[in-house]
């Protein structure tokens, strides 16, 4: 029990302390009185360098009987040229370190050091030089020349950027997007050694090794019209269309103006399918862009990747001037003019240049494009609608919607665009989870139409031979009712694909018991559970026919095929030794399943969904 008149005291967690950085940590060991200063000459202004600026000075190194022993001046043995050090960052003196933000722009000071704070500190960064008297007291006079906030682009050092004029937007240009500039270069003595081209600006790819590698990494820091000086150090002076390799210098300090750079993304990540954006929208990218499925409306101009050029349709001329309208994620135009759109802001203008496999190959193909034509197409995106919000509707205006989703589902599944398919029943069920039912009735029809939906989205992984994510999709469905004798077929299908034999059969015999009116369709399908099981067993015995006969050392020969090739059940699958499912029961969620044919097995692994938001570099996404 506490005493008369104590008080309760509130715990109050101490605060952890901030880790000190190596820079701190040094400058901590200075003893007093071991670094003093004298200024020689006055600076101007009242603003002093802190860590991570830029400082530019000249330094000369005299014992206290005043003989030199090193300088960067070329009177007393130097090259001239000025030192130039990030503080906090490069590694320099510890007397450099403390005294160098003591000084004002234009300052000439005398530092006198005693030895622990130049080459005899302990752990010194900075090796001396040969015959350098490290363990003497001397004077260091530092002219502070210059000091500046700087762009660290290489943790090493090796290139910095100094911006003189900001620029415009926040996008810099990368791989491979073109850019234009105005570029010259000189040395740390200011000797040129680049002027600029008369006339117009150097035109260069990023990522094509026409510039030197560091002025490719500091250019790819800028936004369109900024100026900056950007100091390359010889181990990024790679050798390139611009300038040759530079010997015997140090460093090179380009100044660059960029003037503009044309927005590159290469869309398959194979230089196939190329987005150039010719002129800007209007918003943020790619916030403003219609990711989500839209009402689009462009104008397009299409031509044969030919000499001529060939123009087969222009919507200005060729459709009485009206814009195509098209809703995206539906496979109503080509898949990389839908890609492209997709990543396009509201006025801008592209130009796409597409393979055939993913124009008009695999869709309905004008008369006047001849097969496996290469395409470019000038797209303007005058604007787009996003879809419906469901926000404030009633139950069955909700229902409504998701019907209308659904049946756009079912069309693209018959059409075989699977991923596509699969995006419009994973929309609604999206959608589904901010709806609450009112009633009974309501609930019911919510559940069978949430039911439905995940199982057309089973089918589509197994079409799109994702077995386990299909049984784990049915799941879903026989965890709130595990009698579902639809649900049952489809996971059993799913365990079949993936030779889970006995867990099929289980699914296919539990149907019968759950629903008579399911019993042809379970029968058929165990009938058919049978028949692909007995010709696993078979090619495992070919397989490993004649393995026990085999002489020690010759059993690593088993199980080959003609071609000394192992086949698994898998392959053998895949290669169409395994009839495809055709039993009805699957038409009755989503219409043609039996008749949809299968794709390509490159386009099942690259989906559109995946191929886009990989573009933006957005892995996890999913197409809305």
């Amino acid at each position: 029990m506490a005493a008369e008149g104590d008080t309760a005291q509130e715990y109050v967690p101490k605060k952890k302390n901030k880790e000190l950085t190596e820079t701190e940590k040094r400058r901590k060991k200075i003893v007093p009185g071991s670094l003093m200063k004298a200024e020689i000459r006055p600076g101007g202004g009242d603003a002093r360098p802190s860590d991570g600026d830029q400082v530019m000075y000249h330094c000369t190194v005299r014992t206290l009987a005043g003989v030199v022993v090193e300088s960067t001046r070329s009177e007393y043995g130097g090259k001239g040229t000025a030192i130039r050090q990030v503080l906090g960052k490069s590694k320099m003196l510890l007397g450099l370190l403390k005294g160098l933000p003591t000084m004002l722009k234009g300052e000439v000071a005398m530092f006198k050091m005693k030895p622990q704070m130049h080459y005899s500190e302990v752990d010194c960064p900075v090796s001396p030089p040969s015959s350098f008297p490290k363990d003497d007291e001397l004077h260091f006079e530092i002219e502070m020349i210059d000091f500046s906030k700087v762009k660290v682009v290489s943790d090493d050092l090796g290139v910095i950027k100094k911006v003189i004029d900001d620029g415009q937007g926040w996008e810099s240009p990368r791989e491979p997007y073109e850019v234009k500039a105005w570029i010259s270069a000189k040395t740390g003595d200011d000797k040129v050694i680049l002027s600029p081209k008369q006339g117009e600006p150097y035109f260069f790819t990023i990522g094509k090794s026409e510039v030197p590698k560091g002025l490719e990494m500091g250019i790819g820091t800028m936004t369109r019209e900024e100026k900056a000086l950007i100091y390359v150090t010889n181990q990024y002076l790679t050798e390139s269309p611009l300038m040759s390799v530079v010997e015997g210098f140090e460093e090179v300090q380009f100044e660059v103006e960029l003037i503009h750079f044309t927005q590159v993304r290469d869309m398959l990540g194979d230089g196939r399918l190329i987005k150039r954006r010719l002129r800007d929208g209007k918003g943020e990218f790619p916030m403003d862009c219609p990711l989500q499925d839209s009402l689009l409306h462009v104008h397009y101009k299409g031509m044969l990747l030919n000499e001529e050029k060939t123009v087969f349709i222009d919507t200005r001329i060729d459709n009485d001037g009206q814009p195509l309208e098209f809703s995206s994620g539906e496979g109503l135009v080509p898949e990389g003019f839908e890609m492209c759109v997709r990543l396009m802001l509201p006025g801008e203008v592209a130009l796409v240049t597409c393979p055939p496999d993913y124009a008009y190959d695999k869709f309905t193909r004008p008369t006047n494009v001849p097969e496996g034509a290469h395409i470019e197409w000038e797209i303007e995106l005058l604007g787009f609608e996003m879809p419906k919000d469901w926000t404030g509707l009633d139950f069955q205006s909700v229902m409504d919607e998701a019907e209308k989703i659904r049946t756009t589902g079912n069309r693209l599944f018959k059409e075989g665009k699977f991923e596509l398919a699969k995006a419009k029943y994973e929309k609604v069920l999206r959608e589904f989870n901010h709806v609450n039912p009112q009633d009974d009735e309501e609930g019911k029809v919510f559940l069978n139409t949430r039911n439905l939906l995940n199982l057309n989205v089973a089918a589509c992984y197994l079409k799109l031979g994702e077995c386990r994510k299909s049984i784990e999709t049915c799941n879903k469905v026989l965890e709130a009712n595990p009698a579902h004798a639809k649900a049952l077929y489809r996971r059993g299908m799913a365990y079949m694909e993936v030779g889970d034999f006995e867990e099929a059969r289980s699914d296919f015999e539990m149907m019968l018991k759950v629903d008579k009116s399911s019993e042809l369709d379970a029968t058929a399908a165990l009938k058919k559970l049978k028949q692909k099981q007995q010709d696993v067993e078979k090619k495992a015995r070919r397989q490993f026919k004649g393995l026990f006969d085999k002489k020690p050392g010759e059993i690593a020969d088993a199980g080959t095929d003609e071609r000394g090739e192992v086949q698994s059940t898998t392959e053998n699958q895949k290669n169409g030794d395994v009839e495809e499912d055709s039993n009805g029961t699957d038409t009755d969620d989503v219409e043609g399943v039996a008749d949809a044919p299968r794709e390509g097995l490159f386009s099942l692994l690259w989906p559109t969904g995946r191929r886009l938001f990989s573009a933006l570099g957005l892995q996890r996404c999913t197409i809305l």
